[in-house]
């Protein structure tokens, strides 16, 4: 959840009341919003020290799909109307006196295609700014930018002075070298190309430089007279850069996806209209695309949706009149009205701030809220069930259990980790095809979802390793493997493990461990030419993560198929597993680990360990 700040007493005095913390924690929290700091207390100390202190400031976390509350208009105006102190504001569209022929144009290049290929804008006209609200306005367009924007990857916003430009605009997209301009904060020209190695060390800038910088043409904007707006999604430029004397302003947005461009462009006119002279009005301009067609942007078209009260008393237990539901409604910046076709509906008229609305059950947590959820009613659930842990997990209990009792100690290391680990550091080759990778790691740390219990239980160790010996540890938790027969394209898979480390660390030892485990599961030993139908045993293997020859391969045979199961479970264990000719399949190792892979992991002492699959166990039926 986004964290804004907001100045407190400009908050205040928009609510018309002076609240306590405590008061207007509760307002927040009624509302569906968590006060995080008031820095109150803080400035008043600094100010008691002497020291320079900036105005008292709320800190607010807001729901990251609620994009009209990440400025302080947007939440003055959202508490108002929950206080009832104001109707929900109508947005409109204001044309120029000679109508849509003198809109504001934008003619959209076909190159701009190939790399941000949506555009759309809005002016407004007439605007008061103070210093605050200056702030807030550059404020609410970084707020955007990293949320819904993606870092500006999806959608960057571009604001600027229109009394310094002049109609009608061009986005084109052009080579680096073929693009010179005095960006914002400096009054030298440089070519596209110039800029990208100068802000390659600019702190905050650098971030964005890679979303365009191995594109063959970089888009930009430009006036009637060839001065540059903006190089999106980078820099604006210095030419059409808004201070607070800025009376008309002309926005801008770019982006790879059309429907968050719409939501932004939507956002960013409505929340700064209220400034304007006529407020809560937005002059459209008219955009030409490549193809002909035109747009008028923004599209501030109000969205209906039909609710009907008996679905939100059903979901409230409430017995609310549908003329009740539409004064709560109203109060969370909704406009409803009762159908005259329905007595149970109501159409319920969406304004293009609140695109976190998409089904009817929106509208009765939005009826919720308004009624105040401390105020629905306590019942017993009408519905009577009995919650009980899944197959997988009653038999995971019952490992846990039985290790725990024999003097092991849980770990629960994190799911993700190195590549390093899971592979080389314990000798395995990676097919490339087996781990799920996590495409934009932030760590070295975590760059896999791990696809085995033992690199977990090894840092383990390592970190413990100051303890008395013998360190024993176990794990019963879940792996993950790619998987390209499943919608999510990967398959988790519940595994035991664990690692016993001691000055002299034996085979026997972690094979104790499996035999009591496989007791407890009722899985009898056999051996490998015996005829019973169900049971294991365990033959010298070749993993590299062991010693040579003292390794082994644990195999499991599963009750004779009713039909195909045999063949339904090879192929869910294909990736680490597989099955010989008399239907045994391999399902884990166990032997003393190698010396290579305890030097790589920092451990000192010989260590033992076991792994095995235990989703096989519940395929016995």
């Amino acid at each position: 959840m986004p964290t804004i700040a907001v100045d407190k007493a400009e908050l205040f005095e928009r609510l018309g009341h002076q609240y306590t913390t405590e008061e207007f924690d509760r307002l927040c929290f009624d509302y569906g919003l968590e006060l995080d700091e008031d820095t109150t207390a803080e400035v008043e100390a600094a100010i008691k020290k002497g020291l320079p202190a900036e105005r008292p400031q709320l800190k607010i976390e807001v729901p990251a799909n609620r994009y009209d509350l990440v400025c302080l208009e947007g939440i003055a105006r959202a508490l108002r109307a929950f206080l009832g102190k104001q109707d929900p504001p109508q947005y409109t569209l204001a044309y120029p006196p000679g109508g849509e022929k003198d809109l504001i144009t934008v003619t959209v290049s076909q190159e701009t295609q190939r790399v941000r290929p949506f555009f759309a804008c809005a002016v407004l006209r007439n605007l008061k700014f103070t210093a605050m609200s200056y702030a807030s306005f550059i404020d609410l367009q970084d707020k955007l930018h990293q949320n819904i924007g993606r870092r500006r990857s999806l959608v960057a916003i571009g604001t600027h002075d229109l009394d310094t430009l002049t109609p009608p605009f061009r986005y084109e997209a052009r080579t680096p070298t073929n693009i010179a301009f005095a960006p914002l904060g400096r009054d030298t020209v440089h070519t596209a190309a110039e800029l990208m190695q100068i802000y390659e060390s600019d702190k905050h800038l650098s971030r964005y430089l890679p979303i365009i910088r191995d594109s063959d043409v970089y888009p930009i904007i430009y006036d009637a007279e060839d001065h540059v707006l903006s190089m999106p999604p980078i820099i604006n430029s210095e030419h059409s850069k808004i201070t607070l004397e800025t009376k008309n302003v002309f926005i801008d947005t770019t982006a790879t996806d059309d429907t968050k461009l719409q939501i932004v462009i939507n956002m960013v006119a409505s929340m700064f209209s209220e400034y304007c002279a006529e407020p809560f009005t937005i002059e459209p301009c008219k955009i030409v695309f490549p193809d002909g067609s035109t747009r008028i942007s923004p599209d501030i078209t109000p969205r209906t949706v039909t609710a009907h009260a008996s679905y939100i008393n059903s979901c409230t237990s409430l017995s609310l009149t549908p003329s009740t539901i539409q004064s709560l409604l109203i109060r969370m910046t909704l406009s409803p009205t009762l159908s005259p076709n329905d007595p149970d509906a109501l159409i319920v008229s969406l304004p293009c701030t609140r695109p976190d609305i998409f089904h009817e059950v929106d509208i009765m947590e939005d009826a919720a809220v308004a009624y105040g959820f401390n105020n629905l009613p306590d019942i017993f659930p009408q519905t009577s069930t009995v919650a009980q842990p899944l197959p997988i997990s009653r038999l995971t209990d019952v490992i846990r259990r039985e290790w725990a009792m024999a003097g092991w100690v849980e770990a629960l290391p994190f799911i993700l980790c190195s590549h390093d680990e899971n592979f080389s550091f314990m000798n395995r080759r990676d097919p490339g095809s087996l781990a799920v990778k996590i495409a934009n790691p932030k760590t070295l740390e975590f760059q896999i979802v791990r696809t085995s219990l033992l690199p977990g239980l090894l840092k383990t160790i390592r970190e413990n390793r100051s303890h008395a010996l013998p360190i024993r540890v176990f794990e019963l938790s879940d792996v993950v493997f790619q998987d390209i027969l499943r919608e999510r394209q990967a398959r988790n898979e519940r595994r035991a493990g664990a690692v016993w480390c001691a000055r002299s660390a034996g085979f026997e030892v972690v094979h104790g461990l499996l035999d009591r485990a496989m007791k407890m599961l009722e899985v009898p030993r056999i051996g490998k030419g015996d005829g019973r139908d169900v049971g294991y045993y365990i033959k010298e293997g070749d993993d590299p993560a062991y010693f040579p020859g003292r390794a082994a391969t644990i195999y499991y045979r599963p009750p004779p198929p009713k039909s195909s199961k045999t063949g339904e479970l090879a192929g869910e264990l294909k990736h680490t597993l597989h099955i010989n000719q008399d239907r045994d399949i391999a399902i884990g190792t166990l032997g003393v680990l190698h010396p290579t892979v305890l030097e790589k992991f920092e451990i000192t002492y010989p260590c033992s360990a076991l792994e095995f699959n235990m989703e096989v166990f519940l395929k016995q039926s």
